[in-house]
């Protein structure tokens, strides 16, 4: 607050003098000047009557001439203290409301109510640096969590924006540049309940700022980070940035995958991202030839993980310094049939329109579909404004850098067994993944598949911890039970189950629970719902596991174990 103090004392202490000057001489001037009393003899007012006469006439209030009816030279005197007063009091107020006026002063105003209604979190919670297409994606999945964030972001209209969005949690935002630690501590970062900082904002350079800010000021905060630089990368990795999510990496293992393992490919994609693609598209060929044009970040990047899958490969990129050292190249951009005729698009099974230009990329993917209409087609966007023409260019594949590195941040958030699960299952066949991907199909249909973990202890699960005190042992199977009905099935299923440090994917539904497991599971979000109530009410728990009510009293109980 003494920031605003002072700037209200700077800004009126011309007013304030004035005033203060004005009814000073007034009230003298009431002091000095010689009056009469009601016995006609000579009276002066002391200071406490002319402080109350100047008080209440500067206010125009007019309770009279007090204690004794004036003089003509007093009376004089308070005409010229009525229009002093009140010119002085119309300036200070005019200045007073000018000052409220000031953007500059309603931004410190904003500012202290943020810092305010931050320092008065009790609960976890997100600092999210950038309310762009990431933020905002991550912010209205942590809102749907129950999960409360605060968000910096330099850009009032993206500020204005949070304000207007139908969030189900209150997000506080702050207009401020995020690479300023003062910003930052003002957020809360260094709050007691602030769990990670999250630095989302198109600019390298200042989420490395929050990020070694974050690490110096409040070390044990979690911290992710979006970076389209492979030097960034490498600094932001250096000082132990937690996460740190590369775009076109990101978007190369995923591509890569649909290439040489199309199941595979579904079943990462149904985790990771809200709108998965259609069971059908895994039937669609894309083994055999793919062309990369445009050999920048994004097309080294889709190189190497597609090579690492000896995925057959032409690279074209109107520079020809940027093939050097790379085999089966074409000099050009890929908007000319004849270019891409050269570089086999007729056989090619793929084509990826991946350069920095919006409109090169359209009309890469529209030659090439009209000389092959079989190719699958994958398309990068760079601006956001172009989002309306991408949807209709019938693309299969369109990489869109901020909800790749949404998608990806939220994986991470919602669970760290889910980016162990996506590891582990990268090292099974196709066929197993198409296995899982007919079970998944059966449980989501076309909605969406969530993902949540569990970890059997007193604090998070203490129902099973209390049935299994019991020498009642708990069942994977009886968690997915529904508790409103215990012969119908929650729909979902566990992907992974970890104990004393070992994975087992697709643990069987009759494994014996042991505190300490932590499972991992996928279904519909009403699933978690209902299956944190089985998990933390002792009763709900007993009744799925043995179909009967509980008994309190300690007979019952004693009866029962004989």
């Amino acid at each position: 607050m003494n920031d605003i103090f002072y700037l209200l004392l700077r800004r009126l202490r011309q007013p304030l003098i004035i005033l203060i000057v004005i009814y000073s001489v007034s009230t003298v001037g009431f002091v000095i000047i010689p009056g009469q009393d009601d016995q006609g003899n000579v009276w002066h007012m002391d200071f406490f009557h002319a402080v109350y006469f100047v008080s209440f006439m500067g206010s125009t209030i007019g309770f009279g001439e007090i204690p004794y009816a004036f003089t003509a030279a007093q009376r004089v005197w308070t005409l010229v203290s009525i229009y002093g007063t009140v010119i002085s009091w119309l300036y200070s107020i005019g200045s007073l409301l000018a000052l409220f006026q000031e953007p500059v002063f309603g931004r410190m105003l904003r500012r202290r109510s943020f810092v305010n209604e931050v320092s008065n979190f009790n609960e976890p919670f997100y600092l999210v640096c950038g309310y762009g297409i990431t933020g905002s994606a991550i912010i209205k999945k942590l809102s749907e969590r129950g999960i409360r964030a605060v968000v910096i972001d330099i850009d009032q209209e993206r500020i204005d924006r949070l304000e207007m969005d139908d969030l189900l949690t209150r997000v506080p935002g702050l207009c401020a540049d995020a690479s300023l630690p003062e910003a930052l501590d003002d957020a809360g970062l260094q709050h007691a309940s602030c769990v990670g900082v999250l630095a989302l904002t198109n600019n390298d350079n200042v989420n490395l700022s929050i990020s070694i800010a974050s690490k110096l000021l409040a070390p044990q905060r979690v911290v992710v980070s979006r970076t389209e630089s492979e030097v960034n990368a490498r600094n932001l990795s250096s000082f132990g940035t937690d996460h740190i999510v590369d775009p076109f990496r990101a978007y190369a293992e995923y591509l890569s995958l649909a290439a040489h393992s199309p199941y595979m490919h579904l079943v990462y994609d149904w985790l990771i991202n809200p709108d998965h693609r259609p069971l059908s598209s895994a039937y669609k060929k894309t083994s055999g030839l793919w062309i990369i044009c445009g050999l920048g970040r994004f097309g080294k990047a889709l190189y190497y993980e597609f090579a690492k899958h000896d995925v057959e490969l032409v690279l074209l990129d109107d520079d020809e310094r940027q093939l050097k050292n790379y085999k089966n190249t074409v000099v050009g951009l890929g908007t000319e049939a004849a270019t891409l005729e050269i570089a086999g698009v007729r056989d090619a099974v793929g084509i990826i329109a991946g350069t920095d230009n919006d409109a090169d990329n359209l009309s890469i993917i529209m030659t090439a579909h009209e000389l092959n209409p079989k190719l699958v087609t994958v398309v990068r966007q760079n601006l956001n404004t172009n989002t309306l023409v991408y949807k209709n260019s019938n693309a299969d594949f369109i990489m869109e850098s901020g909800r790749i590195i949404a998608n990806r941040i939220l994986a991470k958030l919602k669970t760290p067994l889910l980016p162990m699960f996506i590891e582990q299952m990268q090292q099974q066949d196709d066929v197993w993944a198409h296995t899982l991907l007919n079970r998944m199909s059966n449980i989501a249909d076309d909605r969406e598949l969530d993902s949540w973990s569990i970890t059997v202890n007193e604090a998070e699960t203490p129902a099973i911890i209390a049935v299994s005190a019991e020498s009642t042992p708990v069942k994977l199977s009886v968690l997915m039970k529904d508790p409103r009905h215990r012969k119908d099935q929650l729909r979902c299923f566990p992907l992974m189950l970890r104990r004393n440090g070992d994975l087992k994917l697709l643990p069987g539904e009759l494994t014996v629970l042991e505190e300490g497991d932590q499972i991992l599971f996928c279904g519909l979000a009403d699933a978690s719902d209902q299956m944190s109530w089985s998990i933390n009410n002792y009763n709900i728990l007993f009744y799925l596991q043995t179909g009967e009510e509980p008994s309190h009293n300690l007979l019952a109980k004693l009866l029962k174990r004989v």
